[in-house]
């Protein structure tokens, strides 16, 4: 029996659980002609909890830009509370909020609703320079409706002391079993409980294998395929054979962090801030012991979910000039860097190959490699229900045994209950 000592409470970093859905998708998602090309101050509404990353490169705007100058609404630290915030302004048609940092999920919605001024024509935006899967997230039937902001990706956490080298496929990680059973560790621990988490280890294996969730119209259920039933069968697989624990069935982020740190397992599928807290947390018995990879797939690297921000105009503006300059200033190279200095991952490609920045933080390579192989979670105006069919199903093939082939039409079905197809 595996060492369990150190999994404790639930800290902080627990992961947002998103919950609503698209208000019909029925708006036009074409914005308004008004305010493209006026100016002055806007608002600019992000959550409490990482409003303050963005304080500083507000005060270098409004120093340069007296006559335009940006104000904070900081929205509420959980995830559902800003939502309903934006979501009640914008179905009353409000101009409240000029720019709206949107969790990389509510892009599709907002889109759709018509709330979102598409950033095309006078508002193009120049994202050459951006990581293609930042700019698929912010992406809504062929048109770009956000600018990304920053974004985050899945790593491979593990343990150097363990194994000589990071596995390069999904089939060369469950080749170290004997090495973590000799050493008395678990395999592999990532986020099984039936929440947001498990949405995202589902759609990454049925990505890295090749399959999708929904089709190009965000609505039409696609996860029937062959290749998504092997990315979701290859998870069942490890969880009945012991690759994955058995009480992975509870892990959130913050309970693989804790069993990472605690040195009980060999490697982890977590986020990026579980290397900081591994290298300086006191508690940490891992030390210098471990490294980070991209995530494995059947054949090489594998396709990390999406997070992050994308920063949407409100089609209600009465500045959407002045709002446009600020998304693009956001997006400078020395307003990018300092989300890097502040472990918040950039979307302009080019940071990740800042040698200082990599000196200080050894993880942005494998990061970036993540993101270059990322996709964005279901680009869908009904991502809440979307992902509850995702989570609900994968739960039963997983962690109940339910067959893959009826966990994943069980799956189909309730995509088509929600979207309307």
């Amino acid at each position: 029996m595996k060492r369990r000592t150190g999994i404790i409470a639930m800290g902080a970093v627990a992961a947002m659980v998103l919950s609503g859905c698209a208000s019909g998708g029925e708006g036009e998602g074409e914005g308004t002609e008004e305010g493209l090309d006026t100016r002055g101050p806007i608002s600019f509404a992000m959550g409490a909890n990482d409003a303050g990353k963005l304080e500083p490169i507000i005060e270098a705007w409004n120093a340069e830009h007296p006559e335009e100058e940006v104000s904070l609404v900081e929205l509420p630290q959980e995830a559902n509370g800003q939502r309903d915030q934006l979501v009640q302004s914008l179905q009353a048609e409000s101009g409240d909020y000029d720019v709206m940092a949107l969790d990389v999920t509510w892009t599709a919605e907002f889109a759709a609703n018509g709330w979102l001024q598409p950033l095309d024509g006078d508002l193009a935006l120049d994202t050459s320079g951006l990581l293609p899967a930042t700019v698929d997230s912010a992406t809504y039937m062929d048109t770009l409706y956000a600018a990304p902001q920053n974004t985050n990706a899945q790593l491979l956490f593990y343990r150097t002391d363990i194994v000589e080298e990071a596995p390069t496929t999904w089939d060369e990680l469950l080749s170290s079993r004997d090495a973590a059973d000799e050493a008395d560790m678990d395999l592999l621990v990532m986020q099984l409980r039936n929440y947001e988490g498990l949405a995202v280890q589902t759609t990454q294996a049925i990505n890295s294998w090749g399959g999708a969730v929904v089709d190009t119209d965000g609505q039409t259920p696609v996860v029937d395929s062959e290749e998504a039933k092997a990315g979701i069968q290859a998870l069942a697989d490890a969880y009945a054979n012991g690759d994955i624990p058995k009480d992975a069935n509870g892990f959130t982020e913050e309970q693989t962090n804790l069993s990472f740190l605690a040195g009980e397992s060999v490697f982890a599928y977590n986020w990026p801030y579980m290397y900081d807290t591994a290298k300086n947390e006191p508690t940490s018995e891992v030390g210098d012991d471990f490294d980070v990879a991209a995530i494995v797939g059947p054949d090489g690297p594998g396709a990390s979910t999406l997070g992050g921000y994308n920063n949407g105009i409100n089609a209600f503006s009465e500045n959407k000039a002045t709002a446009f300059d600020f998304v693009q200033f956001i997006l400078s190279e020395e307003n990018q860097r300092s989300f890097a200095e502040q472990s918040f991952p950039p979307v302009l490609a080019s940071i990740y190959d800042d040698e200082e920045l990599i000196t200080e933080f050894p993880y942005l390579p494998a990061l970036k490699d993540a993101l270059e192989n990322a996709q964005p979670r279901p680009v869908t105006p009904y991502y809440a229900a979307v992902s509850k069919a995702i989570a609900d199903n994968a739960y039963a093939a997983i962690v109940e045994g339910t067959p893959v082939d009826q966990a994943v039409a069980d799956m189909s079905d309730a995509i088509t209950a929600s979207t309307g197809e």
